[in-house]
């Protein structure tokens, strides 16, 4: 995992800072790995604090990557671009964040903390943005085809005793 990068949420949004860096994949939480085909490249990322419309604190994340995912037909690597860009709005009380998620269905919001783990933010925006069930169009080889060719049908030996047997 990788070293944690501490910030104060509410003073990094209200003070408008700003951090920016590369993660190397490698490096990052085996949630994350564990997702992926092998653990080469790395993540750009960008988090800017700010006071949004409503005047409430807020955190933007943007994140680019090439990486390698595992596609579900074949089990090969399959390259994916990861370009994310979102804002979580920080609340410092939990039913404030409530009530403000009920009035806004799209908000994106969370309960701000004395710290804030930068990276572990990161990670948790990158699972996110991977697809849940990579394939590619076109896998190249016909998996499907090879593992069902010359086989026989399991039922036919069951067809073969429902026949009457001729004496």
């Amino acid at each position: 995992m990788s070293k944690p990068i501490l910030i104060d949420p509410l003073k990094f949004a209200r003070e408008g800072r700003s951090l920016a860096g590369k993660a190397p994949v490698g490096e990052l939480d085996e949630r994350i790995r564990s997702d992926l085909a092998d653990a080469s490249g790395e993540v750009s990322y960008q988090l800017d604090g700010f006071i949004d419309e409503v005047r409430r604190p807020a955190l933007r994340i943007r994140l680019t990557a090439a990486l390698s995912v595992t596609c579900q037909r074949c089990l090969d690597g399959m390259p994916f671009s990861l370009d994310t860009d979102s804002v979580l709005t920080l609340f410092t009380s939990q039913d404030k964040l409530e009530e403000a998620c009920e009035q806004d269905d799209t908000l994106d919001a969370i309960l701000a903390e004395p710290e804030l783990d930068a990276i572990a933010l990161i990670e948790d925006e990158i699972i996110m943005g991977l697809p849940h069930s990579p394939k590619h169009d076109d896998c190249g080889r016909d998996t499907l085809s090879l593992a069902k060719a010359d086989k026989p049908n399991p039922f036919a030996v069951l067809a073969a005793l429902k026949r009457p047997k001729s004496e």
